[in-house]
Formats: C-alpha cells, sequence, structure tokens
C-alpha cells in the first residue's frame, strides 16, 4: 500500500510521517487490496479552535473503490486518530454492503455454507436505506448554467446533462465556496 502524506500549512515532520504511517498501515490488515492512501493534512484560519487541524483521507482500493474520511480537531493528532476510527467504519460498511451483495446473488448456496451471523449489540443500528425516490426532465446545460440552476434552487450540489461531455455530469459547491465538477467514467 502506497502512502502519501500532502500537508497545507502544516510542517510534516519525520515523527507525524512515522505516525500517520503507524496508523495506516493497520488499516491494511481489514483491506489488503487497497493500493493508495491519501493523506492531506491542513491548518485552516476557522473561528473554531477546535476545528482548525483538518485530516482527510482518501483511500484507493484495487477494484475502483473511494473510501474518505475526513476530522477536526484542535489537535492534529486527535484529529489523525478520529479519522482513523472513521476509516474504519468506511471499511467495515464497504466490506458489509460487499457481502451482502454476494450473498443475495448466491442466496441458496450461501445459506448451506455460512456459519450464524452473531448479532452487534450496538442498540439496533437499522442500515439506512432509500425512502423517497425523484424523477426530473434534463435539458442539456453547460457547467456555467447548472451552477447558475443550482444557486437559483438553493442545492450545494446538481445533477446534469453535459453536451460537450456527452454523459451526466454532478457540479457542487465546495466548503471554500468554489465549485467541484464530477464527470463520471466508466471502468
Amino acid at each position: 500500500m502506497n502512502i502519501r502524506i500532502v500537508g497545507k500549512d502544516v510542517e510534516i515532520t519525520e515523527w507525524l510521517e512515522r505516525y500517520i504511517e503507524k496508523k495506516i498501515g493497520k488499516l491494511d490488515r481489514y483491506l489488503p487490496r487497497a493500493q493508495e492512501v491519501l493523506v492531506e493534512l491542513r491548518h485552516e484560519a476557522t473561528k473554531s479552535a477546535d476545528q482548525r487541524n483538518v485530516v482527510e483521507i482518501t483511500l484507493y482500493d484495487n477494484k475502483g473503490a473511494v473510501l474518505r474520511g475526513e476530522e477536526r480537531s484542535s489537535d492534529l493528532f486527535a484529529a489523525i486518530d478520529a479519522v482513523v476510527d472513521t476509516m474504519y467504519r468506511q471499511i467495515s460498511r464497504y466490506k458489509g454492503k460487499r457481502i451482502a451483495r454476494y450473498r443475495h446473488a448466491n442466496a441458496e448456496e450461501e445459506l448451506m455454507t455460512a456459519p450464524p451471523i452473531e448479532e452487534e449489540a450496538e442498540g439496533g443500528e437499522e442500515e439506512p436505506q432509500i425512502v423517497r425516490v425523484k424523477r426530473f426532465a434534463m435539458a442539456p446545460m453547460t457547467p456555467e448554467e447548472a451552477i447558475e440552476q443550482m444557486e437559483l434552487l438553493g442545492h450545494s450540489f446538481f445533477v446534469f446533462y453535459n453536451p460537450d461531455e456527452g454523459n451526466i455530469n454532478v457540479i457542487y459547491r465546495r466548503r471554500d465556496g468554489n465549485y467541484g465538477l464530477i464527470i463520471p467514467e466508466l471502468v
């Protein structure tokens, strides 16, 4: 697993780098297919002192999945610990969904060979589910037109058909006030 550490307004010392590599290295046990991990450390000038240090981890695996976690804290090391915990939950959820999909596809075979699953004692958390489906007509528009439409609606993202790309794109508002454009590519 390749670990890249990037700092913005944060000095990355050798000791900090070793600490991050030790924490991130443990993720490899839970997701051995991980190819690359990008760790971004930022120091932001915010009003709230306990939100100034931001640690963001993006994990790429060899199947094309991307897992991401971000945490903020007044202490950089506390933010690192918190985001690693977030990544453990992300990996657990990701693996759970893969197992559920596999089990659904091979339900009869799985029933014959699988050992009984023990329930977690977390107070009966339910898996999130789709509770609403929306359909809407989509007119071709440029990313600039999509930004205008998104601002008119007061949304933080907008899905549109981009005739220049020939497919569906997503425009979204970033925390820094700028915009991001997602252009999907089939793998």
